[in-house]
């Protein structure tokens, strides 16, 4: 049967084509879900039409998937798993969780069928082609990281370091912590402390030399003297 596709239909067709179908996919399929109409010589005067606002769409549309190219490619997402000695890890990663984190990465829903590569099993960099039928074919950069490495892995990139994901080396070393401002004031009050005891210890002494000096009898210099020379007197007398 001939029928004029009102939609695009993968392998058969663009909107306002006339193609020949089997008659059960036309009557059962494309004609009853609005997909196409019987080419007969009323709807074939609208087709020059409708190819024309077909063409539009499409237009419209491969603008759109190439934007979408543009923002996603080049985009690198990270995934720590369990691997052996060899590299090889426990599991996969599907297209499904590669789709997942791209789109919380970002905000990009792409269908997992799109995404040409089998399930990813080896720790390192994979280069992921995605498929939009457009002229701009994104690539995605997938890295694979041993779980108990992702951390000191995120850490060094953050750092701006150069890093390879199949030889991630040991963490970036933590620099010694600088003191604390609790920890500063509280040294500078105990030596605060420090100097008004000793502050007090002064004047405590110089109370206690004045009390003593109150106590002590004032000796007149001249009284001192007669009193000496009235002793060598009365030594010589005996």
């Amino acid at each position: 049967m001939k029928v004029i596709l009102l939609s695009d239909i993968y392998k058969h067709g663009v909107a306002g084509e006339v193609v020949t179908v089997a008659d059960g996919f036309a009557r059962n399929y494309l004609i009853p879900r609005g997909m196409a109409v019987k080419a007969t010589p009323g709807e074939l005067r609208k087709a020059e039409n409708l190819r024309q606002q077909a063409a539009v769409r499409r237009a419209q549309y491969e603008n759109k998937l190439n934007e979408l190219a543009r923002v996603i490619d080049g985009v690198e997402l990270v995934f720590g798993r369990r691997a052996n000695a060899n590299g090889t890890i426990f599991g996969s990663v599907t297209t499904q969780q590669i789709a997942d984190a791209l789109n919380e990465k970002t905000g990009v829903d792409i269908n997992r069928r799109r995404i040409s590569q089998q399930p990813l099993r080896e720790v390192g960099t994979h280069d992921v082609m995605v498929r939009l039928g457009t002229e701009e074919s994104p690539v995605l950069k997938i890295t694979i990281v041993r779980e108990e490495e992702l951390a000191t892995f995120l850490a060094k990139r953050e750092a701006g370091i150069d890093v390879d994901p199949t030889d991630v080396g040991d963490p970036i070393p933590v620099a010694e912590a600088e003191p604390a401002e609790d920890s500063v004031d509280a040294e500078a009050a105990a030596e605060t402390d420090a100097v008004d005891e000793a502050v007090d210890a002064d004047s405590e002494a110089e109370a206690v030399a004045e009390s003593i000096a109150e106590d002590t009898p004032e000796v007149d210099a001249d009284d001192a003297v007669d009193e000496a020379d009235d002793s060598t007197e009365a030594v010589e007398e005996a």
